[in-house]
């Protein structure tokens, strides 16, 4: 996550615009700099407790003492040793991040239900063809089901103008420094789109396998985009992700007879991960195996 991850630099800035604007919206995104807590605890030292315990006077302590009570600091103290407790304090940074992450997202979900929309989130690494696979799907779904789509990318407006050209509405969402959608940033994406009843939104995550797997947008369903030209070994790589995904897209199949790629082995491996997983092979480029996909989204109902 931020912490983690390095996204988080307190400077990070996040645009939420449509193709055609001239001056892209701007917004302070709190989850990559002051995160909220829902209590007050000043930082007066590098060594956070996981619980508080007040003194009424300084005493430099020369030793190591577990503390196995209740006691808040109401002051500053110097420690004449140190003990290393980064861990305790990420764990908990991150806990906040997610909790009020999670709390947005079931609002997004409560929103897309009353709406009857079915929100889809796209992850993948870089290169995987989910623009590609968009494109294809918003000419293939056209008098068949309304479609929408939310662009995620750390800069440029190439991918929405894209999806702009195949004909459905499209908000981009950039990042800055960010690696990963969060459902914040899916909320202020909704303020621009009309979402039709009965619409496929698609939500296109920022290219990485890590991140994106830990924050849920209020998606009904997630999708795991991987390509031939990639190891066959993703899926042990980065289990978190097909581990929460619900359904895997195999694509570039095109390309099968110039690299070494198995198809059989990474279901064998995607399978070992989340054994429920629904996996689908196709081209994007080709269309072959499209229309098992199609099917598949024309079943989607809210």
């Amino acid at each position: 996550m931020c912490e983690t991850c390095g996204c988080g630099n307190g400077t990070n800035v996040v645009r939420i615009t449509r193709p055609g604007e001239p001056e892209p919206e701007q917004h302070d995104h709190p989850h990559d700099d002051d995160h909220p807590h829902d209590h007050d605890h000043p930082h007066g030292h590098d060594h956070p407790h996981g619980h508080d315990h007040p003194h009424d006077h300084d005493h430099p302590h020369g030793h190591d003492h577990p503390h196995d009570h209740d006691h808040p600091h109401g002051h500053d103290h110097p420690h004449d040793y140190s003990h290393d407790t980064s861990r305790h304090r990420l764990i908990r940074v991150e806990e906040d991040i997610l909790g009020r992450n999670n709390l947005l997202a079931s609002r997004n979900s409560g929103y897309f239900e009353a709406k009857g929309v079915v929100a889809l989130n796209l992850m993948s690494s870089p290169g995987s063809g989910k623009t590609t696979l968009l494109e294809k799907t918003i000419m293939a779904l056209d008098g068949k089901r309304p479609v929408a789509v939310i662009e995620g990318d750390q800069q440029t407006l190439n991918d929405a103008e894209r999806i702009h050209r195949a004909g459905a509405p499209v908000v981009q969402v950039n990042t800055g420094n960010g690696c990963h959608l969060d459902a914040d940033m899916i909320r202020l994406a909704l303020d621009k789109l009309d979402l039709k009843e009965d619409s496929l939104l698609f939500i296109e995550n920022v290219g990485n396998l890590v991140c994106p797997s830990l924050f849920e947008l209020g998606e009904r369903s997630r999708i795991v985009i991987i390509s031939v030209t990639e190891g066959e070994d993703k899926p042990l790589k980065y289990p978190t992700m097909f581990e929460h995904a619900d359904t895997c897209i195999i694509n570039k199949t095109d390309l099968l007879p110039y690299v070494d790629f198995d198809p059989e082995l990474v279901k064998k491996y995607a399978l070992s991960v989340n054994p429920h997983l629904h996996i689908m092979e196709l081209s994007a480029k080709t269309g072959d195996g499209m229309e098992q996909w199609i099917g598949w989204l024309l079943d989607q109902k809210p």
